[in-house]
C-alpha cells in the first residue's frame, strides 16, 4: 500500500481509539487507553491492509477498465471471504488474546455471534466503500483518457485533411503551367486562350478546395471546362464522353477529383489523331467512373503519385466506402464513391464523437450517482448503528433504516445497470465504441 494509505490508517486508529476510550471505557487510565489504541490499530491495519492488498492485487490482474464483469464478481467474492476471515481473526485476538475476556471455546460459541456479525457488517460496508471508490477513480481516469484520445483524433484528422487539400494548389498550378508552356511554342493564340480559361478554372479551384464535398453537377461543369482546355491543346487526339445520370447530379464527390484523374489520363497515356485517347465519365451503381483506353506512355520521370493518392486519402477521411481501380490490357478505370449526404465540415465526425461522449458522460453520471448513494449508505448506516448501541443498546432500531435504505440502494442499482445487462457497458470506452458503430 502507499504511504498515504498507511498514514490514513494511523489517523483512523487514533480517532477510533479516542472515541471508544471516552464513550465506552469507564476507567479513564493510561493503560486502558493503550489497550484501546492497540486494539483499534489492530482492527484498522488488519482490515485496512487486508482489503487494500486484495484491491491492489485485483487492480493489477483484473483492472476495472479492461475486465469489468470479472472484476466485479471477484470483488464481491473477495470482500465476503476476506472480511469474514479478517474479522474473526481480529475479534479472536481482541477478546481471547489481548483482553482475555473469553476462552477459545467461548469465542466460537453463540455468545460472540452478535459481536462477530456486527463487525463483519461494518467491515463489509467499509470494504464496499473502498472498492466503489476504486471503481470511480478508474472511471475518471478512463474518462480523461477518452477525452484526450478524441481530441487527438480530431486534431489529427483536421491536420491530415488540411495537408491533403493544400497539395491541390501547387499540384494543379504546376500541371497547368506545364500545359501552358507547351502551348506557347506550339500555338501562341491558343496559349492566350488557355491562359484566360485557366484563370476561370483556378478561381473554381480556390473556391472549392476548402470544401469536403461538392455536387456531381458542379464537378462535371468544372471537368467539362477543363476538358475544353485539353481539347485546345490536343484537338482531335483526345475525346471526352460524359454519361452521368440525372439522379446522380445532386449527389456529392470530393472536389477536383475529376480534374486530377483527367490529368492522370493525359499524363500516363499518349494521344494521336490516328490513336485518340478516349476518356469516358459516367455514373454506375452509386459511383462515378472515369475510364480511358489504355495507351501507356513511356515515363521519362517517375510519377509522384500525388493525384490519385490524394483522392483516396480524402475519401478515407470522409467515408468508409473505398476508391477502386480497375486495370486491364485495354482500359484503365477509377471508380469514385458518390455520396448522398454532405458534411458541413470535416469536424462532423468529431462532433458525432463529442455527442457520443456527452451521452457517455450522462451514463457515467448515473453510475456515479449510484455509487454516491452506496458510499453515503456505507458512512451513515455504521454511524446509526454506533449511535443506537451507545444511546439505547437494549432497543435495537438501526435495522429499519439499514433495510429500508438498503432496498433503495438495490433498486437504484437495478435502475442504473438493469437486470442482466453486461458490466462492460459501464465503461466509457465501450459506451463510446457502441455509439461510434451506429
Amino acid at each position: 500500500m502507499k504511504r498515504k494509505a498507511i498514514i490514513i490508517l494511523l489517523w483512523v486508529s487514533l480517532g477510533t481509539a479516542l472515541f471508544f476510550f471516552f464513550v465506552f471505557n469507564d476507567e479513564k487510565t493510561f493503560k486502558n487507553f493503550g489497550i484501546t489504541l492497540l486494539v483499534s490499530t489492530m482492527y484498522s491495519f488488519v482490515l485496512g491492509l487486508g482489503n487494500g492488498i486484495i484491491n491492489d492485487f485485483l487492480n493489477r490482474k483484473f483492472p476495472w477498465s479492461e475486465t469489468t464483469k470479472t472484476r466485479a464478481i471477484l470483488s464481491i467474492i473477495s470482500i465476503l471471504i476476506a472480511n469474514f476471515i479478517l474479522v474473526y481473526f481480529c475479534n479472536y485476538m481482541n477478546f481471547v488474546v489481548i483482553q482475555k475476556a473469553a476462552t477459545t471455546e467461548e469465542f466460537f460459541s453463540s455468545k460472540y455471534n452478535t459481536s462477530n456479525w456486527f463487525m463483519i457488517n461494518i467491515a463489509l460496508l467499509i470494504s464496499a466503500f473502498l472498492h466503489a471508490k476504486g471503481f470511480m477513480e478508474e472511471l475518471r481516469k478512463t474518462s480523461k483518457k477518452e477525452v484526450v484520445e478524441q481530441k487527438l483524433i480530431a486534431k489529427s484528422a483536421n491536420a491530415q485533411f488540411e495537408s491533403l487539400k493544400n497539395q491541390l494548389d501547387p499540384h494543379f498550378l504546376f500541371n497547368s503551367l506545364n500545359v501552358l508552356s507547351s502551348l506557347i511554342d506550339e500555338n501562341p493564340k491558343q496559349a492566350q486562350k488557355f491562359t484566360a480559361s485557366m484563370s476561370k478554372i483556378y478561381r473554381y479551384v480556390l473556391e472549392q478546395k476548402d470544401k469536403e464535398l461538392v455536387t456531381v453537377e458542379d464537378e462535371l461543369e468544372f471537368a467539362k471546362t477543363y476538358c475544353d482546355l485539353l481539347k485546345t491543346r490536343f484537338e482531335d487526339s483526345v475525346d471526352f464522353v460524359f454519361d452521368v445520370k440525372k439522379e446522380d447530379l445532386r449527389r456529392f464527390v470530393v472536389p477536383l477529383s475529376l480534374q486530377l484523374l483527367l490529368e492522370n489520363c493525359i499524363k500516363h497515356n499518349f494521344a494521336t489523331s490516328s490513336k485518340p485517347l478516349i476518356i469516358r465519365i459516367f455514373s454506375e451503381n452509386d459511383t462515378l467512373c472515369i475510364e480511358n483506353n489504355l495507351q501507356v506512355r513511356e515515363q521519362i520521370k517517375e510519377s509522384s503519385g500525388i493525384g490519385l493518392a490524394n483522392i483516396v486519402q480524402r475519401y478515407s477521411l470522409l467515408t468508409k466506402r473505398n476508391v477502386f481501380i480497375e486495370k486491364s490490357e485495354d482500359y484503365f478505370k477509377v471508380i469514385l464513391p458518390v455520396l448522398s449526404s454532405k458534411p458541413n465540415e470535416i469536424n462532423v465526425k468529431v462532433e458525432d464523437k463529442d455527442k457520443a461522449y456527452e451521452r457517455a458522460q450522462k451514463r457515467v453520471k448515473e453510475i456515479k450517482s449510484f455509487y454516491g448513494n452506496l458510499i453515503s449508505y456505507c458512512i451513515v448506516i455504521p454511524s446509526l448503528i454506533i449511535l443506537n448501541l451507545v444511546t439505547s443498546p437494549k432497543h435495537i432500531w438501526f435495522y429499519f433504516p439499514m433495510l429500508g435504505w438498503g432496498i433503495g440502494v438495490v433498486a437504484h442499482g437495478m435502475s442504473v445497470f438493469a437486470i442482466g445487462k453486461n458490466w462492460e457497458d459501464r465503461k466509457i470506452r465501450e459506451i463510446l465504441e457502441k455509439q461510434n458503430k451506429r
